[in-house]
């Protein structure tokens, strides 16, 4: 799934299957869509599955509360992150972090509610915080490995625990950077970054210039 947006990517690939993947995937997506407007806490049974169109004791034939609904759809939604964005580096390999860069700007945008449950830290949820440090440590040991290959032909060597202080570094300013911009309503970031592909090219130029690339 290469499409940033995960609940539409979630309904298209239930399409054609069996009617209890089809149910299965559309408590996901209606999930995806609540959390948009509703926090993970205040999220209700009932409103999963006004939202799904099912009835409410069908939720519980595929989770056996919210909680565990939350954790399969996280984990999902980390592998859609992960596939999303190895997709998009492979698309453009001549520019590969801009493109990767512009997808994760992209995964900001139209999957707000999951990436809040990711980035924020939930004190009752810690499964949320174990799948963005899964998906942080997946991400900055594929970015350490290709800024380690670059740099290699270049006859230049960086130690490979160097290249993943600065891949976790990089990370977690571009992290605040659009929870800030996104979440936080900066008004003032919200004013510099009208413009979306100087965004982009801004924090395209951090993570080129961090890895010494």
């Amino acid at each position: 799934m290469s499409d940033p947006d995960f609940a539409s990517a979630l309904r298209l690939n239930a399409a054609g299957q069996r009617k209890s993947d089809r149910t299965r995937a559309a408590l996901l997506a209606a999930t995806c869509d609540l959390l948009s407007s509703t926090s993970a806490e205040a999220l209700r049974v009932t409103d999963i599955c006004g939202q799904a169109g099912v009835a409410h004791g069908t939720f519980y034939l595929y989770f056996s509360d919210i909680r565990t609904l939350l954790d399969v759809l996280l984990q999902a939604f980390v592998e859609h992150v992960q596939d999303a964005m190895q997709s998009a580096g492979k698309t453009l390999p001549a520019e590969p972090v801009r493109a990767t860069t512009a997808q994760y700007v992209a995964l900001f945008e139209q999957n707000p509610g999951l990436m809040r449950c990711l980035v924020s830290s939930f004190d009752n949820f810690p499964e949320a915080a174990a799948r963005f440090q899964a998906l942080n440590r997946a991400w900055a040991t594929t970015v350490a490995d290709a800024a380690a290959r670059r740099l290699a032909r270049s006859g230049r060597f960086v130690p490979k625990d160097e290249l993943l202080r600065r891949a976790y570094a990089l990370g977690g300013m571009v992290d605040q950077y659009l929870v800030t911009l996104h979440f936080n309503r900066d008004a003032n970031l919200a004013e510099l970054s009208e413009d979306r592909d100087a965004v982009i090219d801004t924090l395209t130029f951090i993570w080129n210039r961090g890895m010494g690339t």
